[in-house]
């Protein structure tokens, strides 16, 4: 008598149904009485698409940790959720709104735009959910949150106020991508990196004080990709025992083009 198949796809669709009917991944399930707590958020996935390899990569290994701690008897949740990741999204709407030939968020107002957005949400959000339960992911689905839902918002900020006060994160100083276009800063992911011909450019710095360097030279010469940097300049480095330089540490030059000291 031949042997069936095992069908995998019926397997852990029935399986996985089984459990959620179960209530197995319900907070606190199987946790034994004055259990320890054992919690884990997932790094929200932004709904600007479908998840990739190394969603279900991460989200494997979450999976491992909450299903043994379950097992164990510990006080366990996975917290799912999905990040609404505000300009990423955006972008994703526009190119579709521009591949179907409809207005654009300009030209259909602020309010027609962001039924856009929401529908666009619920389209993804709805995948990434399905995503992760094929993935046979043991998460409290009964929880799921979404960064735009009430409450979310004061949860966030409270947290990152906290964090602030206690010494734990600060607010860096750094360059942005400032998109004119959008009117706010964009992080790498939405930038297209483009590679130009460009130029080195020197620029020689006269000695103050008819001061010469060990070979007669009266300045000194600095080379840069970025010219328009220069006007700025407030001093001129060199490594103090480089005996190049030796005999011009601590003293002045002028600023080309300006003639500043």
């Amino acid at each position: 008598m031949a042997m069936e198949k095992f069908n995998a796809a019926e397997a852990e669709d029935r399986l996985y149904k089984a459990w959620e009917a179960a209530g197995c991944f319900t907070a606190g399930a199987n946790a034994k009485p004055g259990a320890s707590s054992y919690c884990i958020m997932i790094p929200p996935p932004n709904v600007t698409g479908v998840l990739h390899m190394g969603h279900a990569f991460n989200n494997t290994l979450q999976d491992i940790l909450v299903r043994w701690h379950r097992m164990r008897g510990f006080d366990t949740l996975w917290q799912p959720g999905q990040d609404h990741a505000g300009i990423a999204t955006q972008l994703q709407v526009e190119k579709r709104l521009a591949e179907e030939q409809l207005p654009t968020r300009n030209q259909m107002g602020r309010k027609a735009f962001l039924e856009e957005v929401w529908a666009w949400k619920e389209e993804k959000g709805g995948t990434i959910i399905s995503q992760l339960k094929r993935l046979g992911a043991s998460a409290d689905w009964e929880r799921n949150a979404f960064t735009m839902d009430e409450n979310f918002h004061d949860a966030v900020l409270k947290v990152f106020v906290d964090l602030y006060n206690k010494d734990l994160i600060y607010r860096g100083k750094r360059l942005v991508n400032w998109d004119p276009k959008l009117k706010t800063a964009i992080s790498d992911l939405e930038v297209e990196q483009q590679t130009i011909p460009g130029s080195f450019w020197h620029f020689r710095y006269p000695l103050e004080d008819g001061v010469t360097l060990a070979d007669g030279r009266d300045y000194i010469e600095v080379a840069t990709t970025r010219p328009e940097t220069m006007l700025a300049d407030m001093a001129v480095a060199v490594h103090p025992t480089d005996e190049r330089y030796k005999s011009v540490v601590g003293k002045h030059v002028i600023l080309p083009i300006t003639g500043r000291r």
